[in-house]
């Protein structure tokens, strides 16, 4: 069966990483942005020229028709999905619960809650052999900030990613018996932009030494967990979730 995923945020850090890694185990592959076009087409345009399937599609994903879009988009180009990987997400910056804005709690829990919804919605239609498909993988991107709990820095994004867990385990006792596997990946303190775009640029060298192996993960350390569950090497493990976190 012909390997076909969609990555979403697949144009910068983890999300390009994991894009990266994916087509090296030869899949075809649709990769969402929010924004960033210029990131996402540079990467597709990187591994189209190296053999790759690849197509860089906008897509907002807390907005249910540009969802459906992009799925509408890898049916007709490849027809059957086999994987998503969950990746599209934003922190809302950083702000104590007692700070934070209405508006931000409604964009945040937006991408990265109900833009995690939609996107499983959409592949579990595709994948279930209850709705007549073959089977498939989700990967959810979830953060160790939904164990800890984000206290002094991002509460409102570790709540989120605390639904994206609920929503990985839920899900994967749901579709078991359909084909479909879900887990997730929980990347700890992870050097990519992430940091700079909440305004703390000097998070990674800050809190390095507080990781247990002593430094910060690189988005490539993840990609491969990532991958192994996407991969047949897992294939008794669902409902799971991976902490990649130099044991923080």
């Amino acid at each position: 069966m012909r390997k076909v995923a969609v990555v979403t945020g697949g144009g910068r850090g983890i999300g390009a990483a994991t894009t990266k890694r994916l087509a090296q185990d030869g899949y075809a592959i649709a990769l969402s942005y929010a924004n960033d076009a210029a990131s996402a087409e540079a990467i597709a345009e990187t591994l189209r020229a190296s053999g790759t399937e690849i197509i860089a599609v906008r897509a907002d994903v807390s907005v249910e028709r540009d969802v459906m879009a992009l799925f509408d988009r890898v049916d007709k180009e490849w027809g059957p999905l086999t994987l998503l990987v969950n990746n599209g997400g934003i922190t809302g910056g950083m702000a104590r619960v007692d700070d934070v804005k209405e508006s931000v709690l409604s964009q945040v829990f937006s991408v990265n809650v109900i833009g995690a919804f939609l996107c499983c919605r959409e592949a579990v239609r595709r994948m279930s052999t209850q709705h007549g498909g073959s089977g498939g993988s989700i990967v959810n991107v979830s953060s160790r900030a939904a164990e800890l709990g984000g206290s002094h820095e991002w509460v409102h994004y570790a709540a989120t990613k605390g639904a994206l867990d609920t929503l990985t385990k839920g899900l994967a006792k749901e579709v078991a018996l359909e084909g479909i596997r879900v887990n997730a990946v929980a990347p700890g303190l992870i050097e990519t932009d992430i940091h700079a775009a909440a305004g703390q640029f000097d998070r990674v060298e800050r809190m390095a030494s507080t990781i247990p192996v002593g430094r910060a993960g690189q988005p490539e350390e993840v990609a491969e967990c990532i991958a192994w569950l996407a991969s047949p090497a897992a294939s008794y493990v669902t409902g799971t979730i991976v902490a990649a976190s130099g044991g923080r």
